[in-house]
């Protein structure tokens, strides 16, 4: 097998980076001295499947990396006799140019720096717009290497008011007449009705792009002006998410224009939303807008709520690459995780639960007769249960969540075969859009430790997922039955990287991870009830405590341990 420039085979002693995430690679088969072959197979990885059959004694593939980083090939000749042993060839793809700005907004004072450039040339200015100890990197508690920090740091991130609040550098960040990629973490602010704008970058008369939340499609959107003139009207190239936007939390957004496409993509929370042929890019020669943007020569469309992690590179990123940025890592096995809510019954009184550690502040009330004791929530499995107002979490965005639970095994075993209770989970149009829950499976005879005798007691499974109207559940189930006897922390990850959702009990993964297909909520969390066809059912007899959530998927068992651990 040959490769076609600018990319080159890995030798024993050489191996050249080349080429990069989006620039392919032509391959070519041919026979060794002395073979005779009729078609040939190949395929990029050890577990993948073989391509189809290429005919002819020559043959030619196009592959197209999507990340830098080392790619193997492997390819095998059939003959008049059949298929031959498979060969292995390597080349290393270049990972490309880093991004051209980088604004982490975690300075205690004055402008926004730009950590991608050292020169302070494109270091944003902060208008009326503020530092809080919410940033979307969290309690960051390791280095970039993954070192133990003495002291954990808290990250920052910027909060804006909606109607002056803004950042802005002085010079463009990038040229928007070639390929550029724009993305950022934002929050928007509950109750706010206007259309608000993320990130902009000034022409003279308009933006050359709007990432911008639309008030009236309830969706984010990417937009671009066609000219940068006041003659006539401007129409916008503009793509529209397909999912709605939701409010009060994390949500990562990307834009992307590929010049040689002349395409616009839009990315919300790492994947492909969609996409659109403009005309051709202009410069747009001014500052970057942080919260605001440039719409016939005047600016509005402020921003209300929380802006992060802004980050601009000056070529179009692959759908891989956006998804690896929605990711954000703080070190190789710590994801970057932001704790947006913290209940703990022990800070309770009467019917309220507050939150008064995560900065979110959203509280837990108790309903039906659920109850506050001994540092737990008692719930009755009839009519019991506790909500908050959501969503908490964006639902198609990575995100953790814990809860300690203890079922009532005398009210569980009341209970058919096959009831399903939700500890915990956020509410959607049509039922839970995620839960933590419990089914029961049947019946077991054990001896009870204090009295010596015999007594049947309820067997179930823990299950972190989604039970859908017609009782069939998408997710991950425990491998071991569910224990009767005392408080069982259950953790549930949902990790848009690499769109699986894991169980953990303790911090040990139980299962194997699956493939989950994410469901945006906006209704209520509840704990010890799940909705099923819009209606509140599920309750489950139980004493839960200590129920916390991130924004961002938990990367490791060492992480929950570390973060989780009681």
């Amino acid at each position: 097998m040959t490769l076609s420039s600018p990319y080159t085979e890995c030798t024993t002693n050489a191996c050249a980076a080349s080429g990069g995430p989006g620039e392919v690679a032509t391959l070519t088969f041919k026979p060794a001295s002395g073979d005779t072959n009729v078609s040939y197979q190949y395929k990029l990885s050890s577990q993948a499947a073989w391509s189809s059959e290429l005919k002819g004694a020559t043959a030619t593939t196009k592959v197209t990396p999507t990340r830098g980083g080392l790619h193997r090939v492997y390819v095998r000749a059939k003959d008049t006799l059949g298929w031959g042993e498979q060969s292995v060839t390597d080349f290393l793809v270049d990972s490309g140019a880093g991004p051209v700005g980088r604004y982490h907004f975690d300075e205690t004072t004055g402008a926004a720096l730009d950590s991608a450039t050292v020169d302070g040339r494109d270091d944003a200015a902060l208008y009326g717009a503020a530092r809080d100890d919410r940033g979307r990197r969290g309690l960051i508690t390791h280095d970039t290497e993954g070192n133990a920090l003495g002291t954990p740091v808290t990250d920052q991130g910027l909060t804006l008011n909606g109607t002056s609040d803004y950042a802005a550098t002085s010079t463009a960040v990038v040229d928007t007449r070639a390929s550029y990629t724009v993305s950022a973490w934002a929050m928007l602010k509950p109750g706010v009705t206007h259309n608000q704008t993320v990130l902009g970058q000034n022409g003279s008369f308009y933006s050359g792009f709007y990432l911008t939340y639309r008030e009236a499609e309830g969706a984010w959107t990417l937009s671009t002006s066609p000219k940068d003139a006041t003659d006539g009207n401007i129409t916008e190239q503009k793509v529209t998410a397909t999912q709605p936007a939701a409010k009060g939390v994390w949500t990562h957004l990307a834009a992307v224009y590929d010049a040689d496409k002349k395409q616009i993509r839009l990315y919300v929370n790492g994947r492909l939303q969609g996409s659109d042929t403009v005309s051709a890019a202009w410069a747009a020669e001014d500052g970057l807008q942080i919260g605001r943007v440039l719409w016939r020569d005047a600016y509005t469309d402020y921003f209300a709520g929380s802006i992060d992690e802004v980050t601009v590179w000056q070529q179009a990123l692959t759908d891989e690459l956006v998804a690896d940025d929605a990711r954000l890592m703080n070190s190789p096995n710590h994801a970057a995780v932001e704790l947006v809510a913290d209940w703990s019954p022990e800070r309770g009184s009467g019917t309220t639960v507050p939150d008064a550690f995560s900065g979110y502040g959203r509280s837990l009330t108790l309903a039906g007769g659920a109850a506050l004791d001994d540092g737990a929530i008692v719930l009755d499995g009839a009519d019991d249960a506790a909500t908050a107002s959501g969503p908490v979490v964006d639902d198609t965005g990575s995100f953790t969540v814990t809860a300690l639970a203890a079922l009532d095994a005398d009210k569980v075993l009341a209970k058919p075969v096959g009831y399903v209770g939700q500890v915990v989970g956020q509410r959607t149009a049509d039922g839970s859009a995620w839960g933590l829950w419990y089914k029961r499976t049947g019946s077991a005879t054990v001896l009870d430790e204090e009295t010596l005798e015999e007594k049947t007691v309820p067997e179930g499974f823990w299950y972190f997922g989604r039970f859908d109207a017609d009782g069939e559940f998408s997710g991950v189930a425990s491998e071991e039955s569910a224990s009767v006897d005392g408080m069982v922390r259950l953790t549930g990850v949902y990790d848009t990287g690499d769109g699986t959702v894991r169980l953990y009990l303790g911090s040990v993964v139980n299962g194997d991870a699956q493939a989950y297909t994410a469901k945006t909520g906006s209704g209520d969390l509840a704990l010890g009830k799940g909705s099923t066809d819009g209606t509140w059912q599920h309750y489950l007899p139980a004493r839960i405590a200590d129920v916390r959530l991130w924004t961002g998927a938990m990367a490791t068992a060492q992480q929950i341990d570390e973060a989780v651990g009681d």
